[in-house]
Formats: structure tokens, sequence, C-alpha cells
């Protein structure tokens, strides 16, 4: 991971530095626009608030928009895919260097991704969401390694352990089944908290967004009349309707149009079909004695529902909903996916460590692949289908572009740590395989060794692993912060503004090359500074103890206020910290890795009790000296 950055990183730069930089001038508060006109493009940058009275204010949601057009004729440029920063503006550095020097300076350190200089807002990041086996869900940022420690920038705490999760295309919200609590927690991924939980009927397990996002189903696996499927409206987040399916575990897919659901019940060995607009059961459709999984292919315009029990996979037409094949395999079937462009379904075969591919030109397999042993999971790249077997630490790779009849397929694996899943157990139906934001990696937990890996795309191995220290790891999400394309040429990202000041959004484009730095402002929100209180120190250790030897690096957040607002852009932290009794204090700078959370590398060099403490003198000469932490350092490789 971190040699596909830096590479990239160091392209970008040699090819900025070719480049000049143009400077604007910092707009007033509320709506910030500026206009770059360069190398025959356009560049309209503007900043929009979202709070009613149209203020830029820290705390507060804005949208960071710029729309690409070309000069002459005035036609968006689609696909582009700039990069942007946000960070405070530097006076004392455009005097020493001049602006532009300084703002391209800036740049090439953002690319690099280095700890110590990240911007306070990166509008081209990911964070990748762990599932834990508890009551929580663990947020990473996989640019963030210090001393092989992952940056685990917070945990979301729950009201009961996870079972499926689904977020939105712009992965601002996710939506998590809790069985034990009757609920879903609704997720805010851009404070990484825990907004709402919205009854969710008996047992809710399975968690799907229909196409246009308009409602939430939620499959209850319960008994009696109390089995079948929640609905609940995205944007009133209320519950509009239970429907009694069928018993047994419920699998939900969708038309492409969102007009209606497919949902299978496992134990009555029948597939419902409901009409969205109604919400009524348009159809009951018996399709085999065990449906476990139910897929749509927009292609055929058809759902595709394979039976483990009778081995065979029943092809429902959108249109006219009835039965218009049979496909006959084997017994043991279970999880199937499509393509992204619905062409090929791979259906996973537990019994037989195989893969089936089913071609929907002509609703028939034209392959049966050796995969990993008990296949259970299987996601989608534009260029792969990755296979995850219960039984085998390997992860198989069919190349989708070598399928097709006649045609022999490439297949392809690699290890994605030590064990087999399987003896992990108490495993969710979330997958634990998550695609990376720009579709050609994956990242794979491995719930026995507690770690994340990470595939790209043409390696012989995973490049990095990211170990979930404090929690246990079952399931994986890409939430991605990066400027989206909206619409053709305008390039939007949502933020919460930061503490008032001034600041430089910079921009990057590869092609054609230019970087420029544009300028907004701002507002203090007086109500804020009323309650914001004295800071105080939360440390965020994994353990308490360490082993002699082994690098240590103590991770803490700054807070203020009642509700504990993150306190970012600290300078000057630095951890204190000796070993009991009369050691010599040691100090560290620490380094600000994240919005209002730091971290410092420690020397501890002997076993024994030590004790940390934070000092910041831009925070006042008595900040929080209440506030510390204790490690113990224990002999040999005792952890």
């Amino acid at each position: 991971m971190d040699r596909i950055i830096k590479t990239a990183s160091a392209r970008l730069i040699a090819t900025a530095a070719l480049i000049g930089l143009g400077i604007c001038q910092a707009a007033p508060s509320g709506a910030s626009s500026q206009t770059l006109e360069r190398e025959g493009l356009s560049v309209a940058f503007s900043v929009k608030p979202l709070a009613s009275d149209g203020v830029l204010r820290e705390g507060e949601f804005a949208d960071v928009q710029f729309r690409v057009t070309d000069k002459a004729s005035g036609q968006p440029l689609s696909g582009v895919a700039p990069g942007a920063w946000i960070d405070p503006e530097t006076v004392s550095a455009d005097q020493a260097q001049g602006r532009d020097k300084s703002c391209k300076s800036r740049v090439g350190t953002f690319l690099r991704s280095n700890i110590g200089a990240r911007p306070l807002l990166d509008l081209n990041s990911y964070f990748l969401l762990v599932m834990n086996r508890d009551a929580s869900v663990s947020v990473v940022d996989p640019s963030v390694s210090v001393g092989g420690i992952t940056s685990t920038l917070t945990r979301i705490d729950l009201k009961q352990p996870p079972m499926d999760w689904v977020t939105t295309r712009d992965n601002k919200q996710v939506f998590v089944s809790m069985p034990k609590a009757g609920e879903v927690a609704l997720i805010d991924s851009a404070q990484f908290k825990v907004t709402q939980t919205l009854t969710a009927g008996s047992n809710p397990v399975r968690v799907a967004l229909q196409p246009d996002e308009r409602l939430l189903w939620v499959g209850n696996n319960a008994k009696g009349e109390a089995s079948g499927v929640t609905v609940i409206d995205t944007g009133s987040l209320k519950t509009l309707k239970f429907l009694p399916t069928g018993a047994g575990h419920h699998e939900i897919a969708f038309s492409k149009d969102s007009r209606f659901a497919f949902v299978t019940n496992r134990d009555d060995g029948t597939l419902s079909i409901v009409d969205i607009a109604s919400l009524t059961i348009s159809k009951q459709l018996k399709t085999g004695s065990h449906p476990l999984s139910v897929a749509y292919s927009p292609l055929s315009g058809a759902a595709y529902v394979a039976d483990g029990k009778d081995g065979t996979v029943t092809v429902v037409d959108g249109a006219s909903q009835s039965v218009r094949r049979v496909i006959q395999l084997k017994q043991g079937l279970g999880p199937m996916g499509f393509s992204a462009d619905g062409r090929f379904g791979i259906v996973l075969n537990t019994l037989e460590n195989q893969a089936a591919v089913i071609d929907t030109a002509n609703d028939a397999s034209i392959h049966e692949l050796d995969v990993s042993a008990e296949p259970y999971q299987v996601s989608f790249t534009k260029a792969y289908a990755y296979v995850r077997g219960l039984a085998s630490a390997k992860v198989t790779m069919i190349n989708l572009a070598s399928l097709g009849e006649g045609h022999k397929p490439i297949i392809q694996g690699f290890e994605a740590g030590p064990q087999a899943p399987r003896m992990a157990g108490d495993l969710p139906l979330a997958s634990s395989l998550a695609v990376s934001k720009d579709d050609n990696a994956v990242f794979v937990v491995n719930p026995v060794d507690n770690t994340t890996y990470f595939y790209a795309e043409g390696m012989n191995a995973p490049m990095s692993g990211y170990p979930n220290r404090g929690q246990v790891a079952r399931a994986a999400m890409v939430i991605d912060r990066s400027l989206r394309e909206v619409e053709p040429g305008l390039y939007s990202s949502r933020v919460r503004l930061p503490a008032a000041g001034r600041f430089d959004v910079a921009f990057l484009l590869n092609q054609p090359n230019i970087i420029h730095c544009f300028s907004t402002v701002v507002e203090a929100d007086k109500n804020l500074d009323r309650s914001r209180g004295v800071p105080k120190v939360e440390f965020m250790l994994d353990t308490s103890t360490a082993a002699l030897g082994s690098p240590y690096v103590v991770r803490f957040r700054i807070v203020e206020g009642k509700h504990k607002a993150q306190r970012s852009g600290v300078k000057d932290a630095q951890v204190r910290y000796f070993r009991a009794p009369t050691s010599r204090p040691q100090e560290v700078a620490a380094l600000e890795v994240a919005d209002g959370v730091y971290e410092a590398p420690l020397t501890l060099d002997r076993d024994g009790a030590w004790y940390l403490h934070v000092r910041a003198a831009s925070l006042g000469a008595g900040f929080d000296d209440q506030t510390f932490a204790s490690v113990r350092v224990l002999p040999g490789d005792t952890h």
C-alpha cells in the first residue's frame, strides 16, 4: 500500500514541478467562489454552506465544488479526477517562499502522505470500517501507519453486536443490523458516529438498499408471522411496513428500476416478489426446497435464485414474474453475485469447493471452477470476481475477461493471512471482502489473526496488513471521502468546516497539469465559543501493556466542551513520559493524524510502569495537568 502511495505521489509531484501556480484572494464569508483560467480550461471553485443562513461557519457542513470546463467551448470535462486539500493559510511560508512556491510545496507534501504533515482536510481520502465481533465498529485510515501500528482513528460503539451492513452510494450513511437489539443503527460517516437507531422488527439480519436508495429493506429471521421483511423510508427514517413473506432466512434483491423486490424464504422454499410502489406481495413462487440466495441481472432483466438442497438456479423473469428456466447444477449451492455489467453470475458451491459461472446471454452454466475450500463469499471488481473460502486462507480470483463459452478461465489466488476463517467462528453475514475506491484492489479481513490485508490487482501477495488491536475483526467496508463527479465536469465533496480561520484550498489536476491555491474564510460560531470549555485529553490506548523492545505509539484525542468536540490544529502537543518511580522524564512531539487525534512514538526501553502526560503551551500553561495514562512494559515477548 505504502509503495503504491509513494509511487503515485512521486509521479504527481514530478508533474507538478513542471507547472506554475495561480493565486486567488480570500473571499468573504458565506458562499465562497473564485475562478481560474489556465491551459485552455476554466476551473470554477465554490464552497456552498448548508447552514440555513448561508454562512460558512465552523462545525457546519458545506459542499466544496470544482466545475471544470473547456474555456473555448464551455463543455464540461468529465473523468479528470482532480485532487484537493484544505489547510490553514500559511502567511509566514508564503512570505518566505513566495505564494506560488509555498502552495506547490504543500501539495507535494500532501501527496507523500507523511504522517507529520497531513492537511487539515483531505478531499481525496478514504477510510476503512472494520466490523468487530463485539458491539463496535473500528475506523481505520489505511494511509497512515507508524511503527507497524495502524492508525485506528476511532471506535463506533453500538447497542448490540452487528450482523450485516450496507452503505449509500455516496458513503455518507451506513445502516448496520443488530439482531439482538431488534434495531438498525445509522452511522453518519462524516462524524463516524451513530446518529439514530431504527426499530426494524424481530431478529433483523440482512439489510439491503434498493437501487434508488429510497427504501431500506431488512430481513427478519423470526418465527411464525414475524418472519419477513421490514421496509424503512431512508428519508424520514420511519418504518413504512412489515411484510410476512415466509419462514426462514431472507436474502433480498431488486429490479434495476426499483419497481420490484425479490425476497427468498429459505424454510418455505419460496420467492416473494414485492411490488414496491404499493408494498404488497404480487407473487409467491416455488423456487426449490431450500433457496439460499438471490441476485438480479440488469442485463437479462431476471432474478436468479440458488437452491442449496436441490442444486438448482431458478431464473425468474422480471417482466412476467414467472419462471423462465431452471439451471440444474449440484447440491451445495449458496451465495451468488453478478459482475457489474450483469453478464456473468458466480454461484458458489460449498460442498464441491467450486464456483459455477452462469452466462445470462442464454441462462446457461458455462464453467465449473475449483476455488478456495468451502467458498462462502463472492465480491466483484471491474476485472475480477474474488471468492473467499471458510476452510482456507486463500482468496481465489476469477478473471472476468477470460470467461465465455469455449474459453479457458484464468484463475489466480493469494493468501490472506495464515489461517482459515472457519477457525475464528461466530462470523457475521457482512462480507470480509471490501473493494477499494479505485475498483482495482480489495481489503480482506482474516478473523483469525485479526488483520485486514490489502491486495492490489497484479501483485503476487497482499502489500500490507492492518491489525485491529483491542478488537476482533469480522468484516470490512470502504468509505470514500474523495471528490465525486456529481454531474458532468462538476466535482464535489461535503465536509464539516474546521475551526474558524482563513484557509487555502489546494487544487491539483494531472491532465492538463494545473496546481492552484484558492482561498476561503470560515466564521466562528459564537454559541460554540461559549460552550467550548477547557480542552481535555482522552487517551486512546489499545492495550495498557507493551512488550519490552517492541515499538509503542501512544494515541490520544484533545476534546473540549460538554459535547467533547475534537480539537484539531494543535501544532505544539507533546507527550511527556517517565518510568516510575524516579526516571528522568522524556518528551516527544505528537503529530495530528486525524481531526483532533494525535500520535507520538515512545521509547519504553525498560520494563516496569511508565506514566504519560500531554502538554501543549498553546492551550495554556496548566493544560490538562490532571490527566495521565500508564503503560506497563513486560519483559520478553509477553504482551
